[in-house]
């Protein structure tokens, strides 16, 4: 039997996050509907999840010891990474002290953090297809991996990064500096180390939201929501739809590769697992122990969007990862350098049929940042992204 306290009392169930941006806000709201007291962590002021949560805090959470006093002084039931610049060896200290537990396991957390941790552990232990890859420390190493077989076309990243930052096509000789110079301003933790690999000709690329949940008799059990396709530009999501349309042998592949990596990384919650399918061919690229920014189309789409799924999974509550209707989502992006922008012609937005908005309430926009989503549901979800795109179109950022 699951047991949750009233927030700011003596029986409350407290759970901290670490990052709270857009994603960290809509978990924070999952679990503050549960009656859980929410405490919200990140780099910046006003970040998204600290205007909802009942505490917020900002800390270099990177910083070993800000990161273990803050824990210390909480003392919340959950820790719940949501980024991946994370003093996490510190977390693996606390976890393995009995201090707090981390979501989903603080070893998972370890290796996510980086693209070589994980890709490591699907390559090289479990043994799953991959594109062929190498680390590199310097643009010569770089330029000696391509030509020792990695070859053109190749993708370069930094082995620490999120929502595609860094991450850039290199089509032949001329672009490897430029890559590298990327790849190097757009890693979390400037420490010079990137992968490459080789490019597949694939023909769709998925995220399945895989989740680690308890069952009725207490055991762990895997469930996966219809796999969701999305538009990358630049490793940056623009675009997400569900479902996207698989062969049954390819959606098979998906959930084996899926259940495989999250079994794994082991604990509860929700995982965003990346993949790359061919026909019926599948490979993994990556994983997120935590809610995806391509599942933000959940929240049109699924009776428990992939927020509330976390929430629950986290608690040790059953979880549905059922479809409510087709649908799609589309970035909102803030188009300019300034502060505490405004958003003009929301209520046309509104008016494309089918449509809901999330402005995230970031307090510093940038030409590239996501300041918010696009959301439409429709039957038939080529129609669904064409309005999510409309909506998201008719919202105009400008200075305040």
């Amino acid at each position: 039997m699951t047991t949750l306290g009233t927030p700011l009392s003596p029986s409350a169930t407290k759970v901290m996050l670490l990052g709270s941006g857009e994603l960290g806000k809509e978990v924070l709201i999952a679990l503050q509907r549960l009656g859980v007291e929410t405490i919200a962590v990140d780099r910046y002021e006003n970040a998204p999840g600290h205007q909802v949560a009942h505490r917020a805090h900002t800390i270099a959470m990177s910083d070993p010891a800000q990161l273990k006093a803050l824990i210390e002084r909480e003392r919340p039931m959950l820790v719940v990474p949501e980024i991946e610049a994370i003093a996490t060896p510190m977390l693996q200290e606390l976890e393995a002290a009995g201090v707090v537990r981390v979501i989903p396991t603080a070893r998972a957390a370890r290796l996510t953090m980086d693209r070589e941790g994980i890709r490591r552990l699907a390559a090289e232990t479990l043994g799953l297809p991959t594109s062929p890859y190498r680390f590199c420390d310097s643009l010569e190493e770089l330029q000696a991996a391509i030509d020792g077989g990695i070859g053109y076309p190749c993708i370069v990243k930094p082995v620490m990064s999120s929502s595609g930052k860094g991450q850039s096509k290199i089509d032949g000789p001329a672009d490897v500096q430029k890559a590298w110079d990327y790849a190097m301003a757009g890693g979390r933790v400037s420490h010079g180390r990137i992968i490459v690999e080789g490019f597949i000709r694939f023909d769709y690329e998925i995220t399945l939201l895989t989740v680690r949940a308890l069952g009725a008799d207490g055991a762990v059990e895997t469930h996966f929501c219809d796999p969701i396709g999305h538009v990358q530009v630049s490793g940056d999501y623009v675009e997400s739809w569900q479902p996207h349309p698989m062969s049954p042998v390819a959606q098979q592949k998906s959930r084996e590769i899926a259940q495989a990596i999250t079994e794994n990384l082991g604990g509860q919650g929700l995982f965003g697992v990346e993949l790359f399918v061919a026909g019926d061919q599948v490979w993994f690229s990556e994983v997120s122990p935590r809610p995806h920014d391509t599942g933000m189309v959940t929240m049109a789409t699924q009776w428990q969007n992939e927020f509330e799924l976390h929430a629950r999974a986290i608690l040790g509550l059953p979880v549905d990862t059922t479809l409510k209707s087709p649908g799609a989502s589309a970035v909102i992006y803030g188009g300019m350098e300034a502060q505490g922008i405004a958003f003009d012609g929301v209520d046309e937005a509104l008016r494309v049929p089918g449509t809901e908005l999330r402005l995230f309430g970031k307090p510093e926009s940038f030409s590239k940042r996501r300041m918010g989503v696009a959301l439409a549901r429709h039957a038939d979800v080529e129609q669904a992204r064409t309005n999510a795109k409309l909506a998201a179109s008719k919202v105009k950022p400008r200075r305040a």
